[in-house]
């Protein structure tokens, strides 16, 4: 019969997993739309829902405008908020500046991600990029050594 371990507090190499990066993004049928111009729409509408339950203080749409202009240096109103958290609003669509702006003013970063996947991308934080560098250099590394294999081969034949 196996002793029980008296050290309750020394970790277990065996059992520790390590812990995967949360990549924030909306479910699919939340932002599922015929356009991107519609998943957008979709994207801000749920993002400005989203922040009146997430903060500490809800935020409401007048709270997000004046942190988008304050952070943009210029006027931004409630009214542009819905329309472009608005599909039917063909003619308001959110621009790159402003989607920046409203992702600084409500700390949701799921917007970024919904345009990088359309590219087939992803965003991660930064801390991982050298991580994400030193898997790129190890593929690299075993094709190169792939190819070096199949030289020493053909070289043998």
């Amino acid at each position: 019969m196996a002793r029980q371990r008296s050290d309750r507090k020394t970790l277990d190499l065996l059992s520790w997993h390590p812990s995967s990066p949360k990549v924030e993004r909306f479910e699919e049928q939340m932002v599922r739309a015929a356009t991107i111009s519609g998943k957008i729409a979709l994207a801000v509408s749920r993002i400005l829902a989203d922040v009146k339950v997430r903060e500490k203080e809800p935020l409401e749409r007048e709270d997000v405008a004046r942190r988008m202009g304050e952070f943009l240096g210029e006027e931004v109103s409630k009214n542009m908020l819905d329309a472009y958290a608005s599909q039917s609003r063909e003619d308001h669509k959110i621009s790159v500046p402003r989607a920046v702006a409203l992702m600084h003013a409500t700390d949701d970063y799921r917007l970024l991600t919904l345009l990088a996947e359309e590219l087939g991308l992803t965003v991660i934080p930064r801390k991982y990029e050298g991580t994400v560098r030193e898997a790129i250099l190890a593929e690299k590394i075993e094709e190169l050594n792939g190819e070096l294999h199949s030289l020493r081969r053909g070289r043998k034949s």
